[in-house]
């Protein structure tokens, strides 16, 4: 019997009475890699070191991000995971016993949420709270620069509105704020510059039109406060009443009285319950008012309806008393309920 031959026996016999030969264990360690994402690592290279030697392996993952290295002396080790020889993360101090295999993970994604913030997360933190800090301090400024105008400090307001421009020239807000100081010191060129920069932030805001367009009208620029005046209404619909009533006050003012009424035309087709835009009516027909030859005043049409429907619209209103004044001028009588309803209160009041 040759000696292959005896340990195959030997072997059988061994497992034949129940023995198993105890296999030798191994020393070394394996583990598995992920990224930040929780995915394997396939492309790793995992470098472990020998604290007491200095002796060093290289071991690459595989396409499920194991890694094993087998036969390590005892010992402390450092394993650190490299990707395209840049490092990526490393544990210390790693021992190792004989016939004991060390497991050493690396969950990149678990590590992260354990360091916390990374280094351009803390940035962007840094950067959003010196922000905030920013806008916090423009808005105490905006309310400090509104309560200085109430007050009439108008000037004070400028300059302070002038530092909050040029800390941050970007918000068009502090612009039209800048805007509205100008205005309130009667410093209307200075006024429209701010509006206007305001508009080149945010083109489509009928506030800052209507603004700009009343800074043009006082300073005499009828024609670009009027353009201003319909480019509101335009851009901002829901408030085109208001801002159709402010062209055609100007207008009224500059003695344009058919451009003015041909505006409270536009405001009462959009509000019909827009009582002052009959009124201003009523007042630019009269400016067209003539005399016959028996001397009597003659008004245009639509005259005595436009001042009856201020007193119906707005019967105690302030122009109240001149609309009645206007109708008893132009011979007309008041044709709304106003009067009779008044008396029959009175009679059941008094029996």
């Amino acid at each position: 019997m040759n000696k292959y031959t005896s340990r195959i026996a030997l072997l059988v016999m061994l497992v034949a009475l129940g023995v198993v030969p105890v296999m030798a264990q191994m020393t070394g360690i394996r583990g598995v890699a992920k990224d930040q994402e929780g995915k394997f690592v396939t492309d790793g290279v995992v470098e472990i070191t020998n604290n007491d030697t200095g002796r060093k392996i290289s071991v690459k993952t595989n396409k499920v991000g194991e890694y094993s290295a087998i036969g390590l002396s005892p010992g402390t080790y450092d394993v650190a995971l490299t990707r395209d020889g840049k490092p990526v993360d490393a544990v210390a101090k790693i021992p190792i016993a004989m016939g004991n295999m060390q497991e050493v993970n690396f969950d990149l994604k678990k590590d992260q949420a354990k360091a916390g913030p990374s280094e351009e997360e803390l940035k962007k933190q840094q950067e959003d709270q010196k922000q905030n800090e920013k806008i916090k301090g423009l808005n105490a400024k905006l309310a400090e620069a509104r309560d200085l105008e109430k007050a009439g400090n108008y000037d004070q307001a400028i300059t302070l509105m002038q530092e909050a421009t040029a800390s941050d020239p970007s918000k068009d807000l502090l612009w039209a704020y800048l805007g509205d100081a100008y205005r309130g010191a009667k410093k209307y060129p200075e006024a429209i510059e701010a509006y206007q920069k305001a508009l080149a932030i945010t083109p489509n805001s009928g506030v800052y039109h209507n603004a700009l367009a009343d800074a043009y009208a006082k300073a005499g620029q009828t024609d670009k406060a009027i353009a201003e005046w319909n480019t509101a209404a335009q851009v901002e619909p829901a408030n085109a009443a208001t801002y159709y009533f402010n062209e055609g006050a100007i207008l009224t003012n500059a003695g344009k009285v058919d451009d003015a009424n041909a505006a409270f035309d536009k405001v009462i087709q959009i509000d019909p319950k827009k009582a002052d835009a009959y009124y201003w009516k009523g007042v630019n027909l009269t400016a067209k008012m003539t005399t016959g030859k028996d001397n009597k005043v003659i008004a245009p049409p639509g005259t005595a309806e436009a001042f009856n429907k201020y007193l119906e619209l707005d019967p105690s209103g302030k122009y109240a008393d001149a609309a009645k004044q206007m109708l008893e001028t132009i011979g007309a009588s008041i044709q709304t309920t106003y009067g009779k309803q008044k008396s029959a209160s009175t009679k059941k009041q008094n029996p």
